[in-house]
């Protein structure tokens, strides 16, 4: 086999089969159909990542995932005849004709309607026929279709895809209330006038243009909250400049103004718009080092795992008992946490609470997450050995269940949800019912060991359900974890007492409100949504944007880390609306703007980039935008316009640190 040939293959067991794709028939034209024959030359290499790519008229391919969970979700027969509206690079099409008997396609942008009827001929799909026209109204002239599906987002079924399926078949469409905003459908029809509508999971396509469908106008962000009367970009730029708070230096420009807005909250949550930018961990540090000075905060909590930034917290605090075996931060993504910005952070928590007295007093860091399910659970086992050993026992056999799927946590989800293995939750949440049952026995013994297995039993029962949840790819597995997070942080804090306040470190897209993007159009929720929910004004959010420069991210989950290059903002983004006030480094008050019409102008919604672990910039619109309303999102905004990337640190322990330093290896 060829690289492309190998690629595929890896491709449908790692992509389609491992994310609970059965039909044999999809799965065998999925190994066959050359994706690298439908994209640009200069893409080749990309074609098997599960991922869309651009293509020509600003266009992209769909990930294989989505061609081929949109295939089997049509249930096809050999001999069916099927529809499909957006042929695109023809690439779906393709696979469709290896399914199907007859692949009818329309196209509404005709020089993609020319250049996939010539690769398919060149390639051999001689039972692809290929239109160009207004997909929204089907093609009658072969109608009725055995199934029907729909490579575009629209705001409800054409009615015309209706009239043209034939009785007792399926069509699969995405349908939402804007053109970024959407879920998949499945309709069949059961008679002449009846059908039956099943919504399969949130997706993103491209806007489905024509009569039935969006107008020719259709923006690739959603219908503004107020009326799209804003004022040219230009003059909202120049407002934002004469709004804007100049930041020099981050590490002595003075931040009086935003600490005074800041003023008594209970909770202060501090954002990211990638996951590996020094400025976004420098200014997150200097603003939770001022906190912690001048408005008392003790508690740091972080978006990482429990026993991971437990280890972090015993170094922090001068613990005396021993921490958990193990260091810091040592699973992908290790940079994240594992970088000299941090580490200057925990060197000077060490330093600050050295000079603190009252142990109750001092500044704990905590990790929110819930991916370290048996890191987590091998801590609910140790604590119980040494407090109880007969629950241990009884922990032992109910997390036993767990245990073929110890180096990977993700195949136990996996393994679930095909059928292949029993759930494990009655089991995992039975025994954090009996340590909530023992808790005043248990905390008499030790309060703070107590809490570290307590929050252990209670990733394991968050992460047991995540890891089922996530392979359905739906709004759940977010909405879990973030729920988990926050769940945590209200445990943290009532621990620690009723006058204590929290600083937040998390990505933009957890901490900003939900409820002010798209996220929040699909049904997903966020740790910022639920802190406003529960703390109201004493929760400020805060939430950080770059234009340009370098950043430390993977090209695929588990990958190496690499210094990418952060591509200048999208024209229709927040982050060019900010480039474009000229201004290199600033603070914006939204909440409590030097101007009101800051809020008024910004709350037209526009783009907004979110860069995590992984960044692609080949497929950037597609995959890392999201539409937004800045000043509902968000109390403060920081900006950056150049940024650079995250120092990661090497393998061996800091000369002269103690023993128990976090980070060594």
């Amino acid at each position: 086999m060829n690289e492309h040939s190998e690629a595929r293959q890896r491709m449908v067991e790692r992509h389609l089969v491992a994310r609970g794709v059965r039909d044999e028939a999809v799965l065998a034209a999925m190994r066959t159909v050359p994706r690298e024959a439908f994209i640009a030359g200069e893409l080749a290499e990309f074609a098997y990542e599960d991922a869309p790519l651009p293509i020509e008229a600003g266009q992209t391919i769909s990930q294989p995932f989505i061609v081929a969970a949109m295939t089997a979700a049509l249930e096809l027969s050999p001999r069916a005849r099927v529809l499909e509206i957006g042929t695109g690079s023809g690439y779906a099409a393709a696979v469709l004709s290896r399914v199907a008997a007859e692949v009818y396609s329309v196209e509404r942008h005709e020089e993609l309607a020319l250049a996939a009827e010539r690769r398919l001929r060149a390639l051999g799909y001689a039972n692809v026929h290929v239109r160009h026209g207004d997909g929204t109204l089907g093609w009658a002239e072969h109608a009725p279709y055995d199934a029907i599906v729909v490579a575009a987002g629209g705001p409800d079924v054409p009615e015309p895809l209706l009239e043209q399926l034939a009785i007792g078949g399926t069509l699969v469409i995405p349908i939402g209330p804007t053109p970024r905003t959407q879920e998949l459908l499945r309709v069949r029809r059961t008679a002449d006038e009846a059908f039956t509508r099943e919504e399969l999971g949130p997706v993103r396509f491209v806007p489905l243009v024509g009569a039935m469908g969006w107008g020719d106008d259709a923006a690739t962000v959603a219908t503004p909250v107020r009326p799209s009367g804003a004022s040219r970009p230009e003059l909202v730029a120049k407002l934002v400049r004469e709004a804007a708070e100049p930041l020099g230096d981050i590490e002595h420009d003075t931040i009086d103004a935003l600490l005074d807005r800041i003023g008594d909250a209970r909770v202060v949550l501090l954002g990211e718009a990638t996951h590996g930018t020094s400025e976004f961990y420098r200014m997150r540090a200097r603003i939770t080092r001022e906190l912690i000075l001048r408005r008392g905060f003790t508690v740091v909590a972080v978006e990482a795992d429990w026993p991971d930034a437990g280890r972090v917290d015993h170094y922090v605090r001068h613990v005396t008992t021993p921490a958990a075996p193990g260091k810091a931060f040592t699973r992908f993504p290790t940079w994240m946490w594992r970088n000299r910005e941090v580490e200057e952070l925990v060197q000077w928590l060490r330093s600050h609470n050295g000079a603190v007295e009252a142990p109750e007093r001092r500044v704990g860091f905590y990790g929110l997450d819930l991916y370290s399910l048996y890191t987590s659970l091998e801590a609910v086992l140790r604590y119980l050995d040494g407090v109880d050993p007969d629950a241990a026992r009884v922990a032992r056999v109910r997390y036993g269940l767990l245990t073929p799927w110890q180096s990977d946590p993700a195949a136990y989800g996996r393994a679930v949800v095909s059928g292949g293995y029993q759930a494990c939750e009655e089991q995992v949440v039975a025994m954090l019912r009996d340590m909530l049952d023992k808790r005043l026995d248990y905390q008499l013994r030790d309060g703070e060991r107590y809490l570290d297995a307590l929050q252990n039993a209670r990733v394991v029962a968050s992460a047991e359900r995540y890891y089922r949840a996530m392979y359905y790819g739906s709004r759940e597995s977010w909405n879990l974890r973030d729920q988990h997070m926050f769940e945590t942080l209200q445990v943290l804090l009532a621990f620690r007492g009723p006058q204590t306040k929290a600083v937040v470190w998390e990505h933009n897209s957890h901490i900003g409100d939900a409820a002010a993007t798209e996220m929040g159009a699909r049904g997903e929720l966020n740790v910022g949504q639920l802190a406003r929910a529960s703390f109201g004004d004493a929760a400020y959010l805060v939430g950080f944007g770059t234009d340009h420069g370098t950043v430390a991210a993977a090209s695929d989950w588990d990958g190496p880390m690499e210094v990418k290059r952060v591509r200048p903002a999208h024209a229709r983004s927040y982050e060019r609306l900010c480039h474009d006030a000229a201004v290199a480094a600033f603070v914006l008050a939204l909440r409590q703007p030097r101007r009101r019409e800051v809020r008024d102008e910004l709350s037209c919604a526009r783009l907004e980039r979110a860069i995590g672990v992984v960044y692609r910039p080949e497929t950037e619109l597609a995959s890392h935008y999201f539409q937004a309303v800045l000043p509902a999102q968000f109390d403060e905004y920081i900006w950056f316009d150049e940024t650079h990337a995250v120092t990661p640190l090497g393998h061996v322990q800091t000369r002269g640190t103690p023993d128990t330093y976090p980070f060594g290896l």
